[in-house]
């Protein structure tokens, strides 16, 4: 088996919550080293607390935590307290990357900053997530971008109210350009040998992941609106039907040769040759009066029997699932993880998901469970030749590693 492809990269993660940790977890999976600094003043990561009535009430590892948090090391500090600063400096000075999400001058006080971090290491890259970027203090939190950025006017029936996505979907996106930006940023690495400083907002981030709808605006001047799961300007794509079992298929009808196939599985040719559906632009403009027909068509067949014919002759259709039953599927096996957690906790086993969807040159790397709170103060002290003011530090109440490691 192959090398891990970043196994000589060492990341800091200054972040919280689901962005940040989300960029950590990439570079986990790719082999790096992954420390993430924790505030042992507020409990660390506020997800931890995030919990589901479900979950056990007083573990520090929930669901949420979880998701983006496998394959790390954790170090808990106070860092009100300049030796837990100097820590930080250390780890910052042998560092590759650094993924901070303080609000704008935060880090500037803590000394945490690019300009105090790449005075230690002229080579560190450091991505630095905001809400609104650099010049606006404001904290940014998804929901609000999605309102903002115009993702909540444009999700839910065209009848009801604006929704959020169910998933912090600015986090995820803004994730994604960070990840871009910092392996855009060690390519050059390459060559300059210097490292750079990031800037990414969320705000921006939701903005340029509008894609066609903004372009409907700057282009045609047309201002989109909801339209629960249609397309504005393909159909049947996102349009969802009920079958004669009651289930539900989506239909994504890309062009009038899948169109046709679609009449031709459902016994209805003659609405492939009517003028008013021949075409996709002729589809867009009658939709209203092609769903029904086609519902009329489809209820007429169980899901499955009519998923496997629409497959055999290319029509792109899918059964709505779950998230227990997409999670169930095949192609979903090789992206679940397992592992029993960590030291104190033998009997009990957690289960997670990959964030990558790729396999990575160095092929999949084995994850360690989501850490505990401070689960590696003591081991991450010790490399950095600090063991013997360890045990000093932790009765000031400077760092932190759980009562199971004494």
């Amino acid at each position: 088996m192959k090398e891990p492809y970043f196994k000589s990269l060492r990341v800091l993660e200054l972040a919280s919550v689901l962005a940040g940790p989300a960029v950590g977890a990439f570079f986990a999976e790719l082999g790096a080293e992954v420390i993430k600094v924790e505030n042992l003043l507020t409990g660390g990561d506020v997800t931890r607390s995030w919990r589901l009535r479900q979950e056990a009430p007083d573990s520090d590892i929930s669901a949420y935590f979880s998701c983006v948090n496998w394959g790390k090391r954790s170090l808990a500090l106070d860092l009100r307290q300049p030796e837990a600063l100097q820590i930080v400096s250390q780890l910052a000075a042998r560092a590759d990357i650094v993924i901070a999400n303080y609000k704008p001058g935060d880090a500037e006080k803590l000394a945490v900053d690019y300009a105090s971090l790449s005075a230690l290491n002229p080579g560190l890259i450091y991505a630095h997530l905001t809400g609104y970027g650099s010049d606006n203090p404001r904290s940014g939190f998804d929901a609000l971008i999605q309102a903002e950025t115009g993702f909540v006017m444009l999700n839910g029936e065209a009848d009801g109210p604006g929704l959020k996505m169910p998933v912090a979907l600015m986090d995820l996106l803004a994730a994604h350009q960070i990840k871009e930006a910092l392996l855009v940023a060690l390519l050059e690495r390459q060559i300059t040998g210097l490292g750079a400083y990031l800037p990414v907002g969320l705000f921006q981030s939701g903005l340029v992941s509008l894609a066609n709808q903004a372009a409907s605006w700057l282009v045609a001047k047309q201002d989109p609106r909801r339209m629960g799961s249609e397309h504005p300007s393909i159909v049947p794509y996102g349009t969802v039907y009920t079958t004669a079992d009651q289930g539900q298929i989506m239909l994504a009808i890309g062009n009038d040769r899948q169109f046709q196939q679609l009449c031709q599985f459902l016994n209805c040719p003659e609405f492939s040759l009517d003028p008013r559906f021949a075409t996709n632009p002729e589809r867009v403009k009658y939709r209203q009066v092609l769903h029904p027909l086609l519902q009329a068509q489809i209820e007429r067949h169980p899901r499955e029997a009519l998923l496997t014919g629409f497959w055999a002759l290319g029509v792109p259709a899918g059964a709505l699932h779950t998230v227990s039953e997409a999670l169930a599927m095949p192609e979903a096996q090789a992206l679940l993880l397992e592992s029993p957690l960590a030291a104190g906790d033998a009997s009990a086993c957690i289960r997670g998901l990959r964030t990558l969807a790729f396999e990575p040159p160095g092929g999949k790397v084995a994850l360690m469970p989501p850490p505990h709170l401070g689960e590696h103060s003591l081991a991450i002290l010790t490399e950095l030749g600090l063991a013997s003011q360890a045990q000093e530090w932790q009765a000031r109440g400077l760092l932190s590693w759980p009562d199971m490691l004494e």
